[in-house]
């Protein structure tokens, strides 16, 4: 099977109509007809069942095709990838992180490096929260994390970020955004959010005001879903200061606990130089931002 043939499925699982699907492919109808059939008996089962009506996915078929969308879109990524680097760029050094705001200063610190290397590449990944399996295979040479989830993997080394608070997050409208730190005892007949994925010196944090506060509280999925539940007015939630997005969309008022969550950047051992500079350059503007809210 080759990209063409990638095409004319995917048109095809589009528009369900072989001669619709062969219009917008500027081929014939016959020529569309052959390629798919082709597939089919390289791949060996049906991908649509022909009617009078047009063409519909079959079950395998549907299944197929979603895969066939994500090679589709790695390749044109790949494709796009290389046009850059045969244009600009010698070297890439990719970077996994969960957030934009896990690591604020980023764009600061690309903007500043490539200006002193201009053949050198920062691409970011966005990965799930404590993800850590494509780091391990090499497909990034920087990875983010909080320590607690990456001190136990043998064979790295961890350079240390910055120490992130932890805050209340409530709507502008709470009156408990007005204060400038929150004590345990503000959150009295409150509704706490937790997560299962919280950290554990959140966690900590969040049993401890539970504990002594006989608080009420419901497990909130992720982090967004959190802030969905708090602005649909369903409680408050405590949470690591790396994940404020400084939109204002939500007030982030700092909590009064000696708890911080470690942030790292961890490399392989032994990586080039070049990748170690660029996590100094990033621990060089975090020193020189000890005053910005984490």
């Amino acid at each position: 099977m080759n990209t063409k043939q990638i095409a004319y499925i995917l048109e095809l699982a589009q528009v369900k109509n072989f001669n619709r699907a062969a219009e917008n492919l500027f081929i014939s109808q016959p020529t569309l007809t052959y390629q798919i059939k082709t597939v089919e008996d390289e791949i060996g089962f049906p991908l649509f069942d022909r009617s009078g009506k047009g063409a519909e996915l079959t079950p395998a078929g549907i299944q197929f095709c979603t895969t066939l969308r994500n090679i589709r879109d790695e390749l044109k990524l790949a494709i796009e990838q290389g046009q850059n680097f045969s244009s600009r760029y010698q070297t890439d050094i990719k970077i996994g992180l969960p957030l934009r705001s896990s690591i604020y200063f980023l764009p600061e610190a690309i903007e500043s490096f490539e200006q002193e290397h201009s053949t050198v590449s920062i691409t970011p990944h966005f990965l799930p929260f404590s993800e850590t399996a494509s780091f391990l295979k090499g497909e990034e040479d920087i990875l983010f994390s909080m320590e607690h989830d990456i001190k136990h993997i043998p064979d790295i080394k961890i350079h240390s970020l910055f120490q992130s608070h932890i805050y209340l997050i409530t709507e502008w409208t709470d009156p408990l955004s007005q204060k400038d730190r929150i004590q345990s005892t503000d959150l009295a007949g409150r509704i706490l959010m937790v997560g299962g994925g919280s950290p554990p010196e959140l966690r900590s944090v969040q049993q401890r005001v539970i504990y002594e506060l006989n608080l009420p509280y419901f497990n909130s999925h992720n982090h967004e879903t959190t802030l969905t539940n708090i602005a649909s007015h369903k409680g408050v939630c405590l949470a690591p200061g790396f994940l404020n997005d400084h939109t204002d969309e939500f007030a982030w008022i700092p909590f009064d606990c000696e708890e911080t969550i470690s942030c790292v950047l961890c490399t392989k051992n032994n990586p080039p130089q070049i990748t170690l500079e660029f996590v100094a350059l990033l621990q060089k503007i975090y020193e020189e931002k000890r005053t910005f809210p984490l």
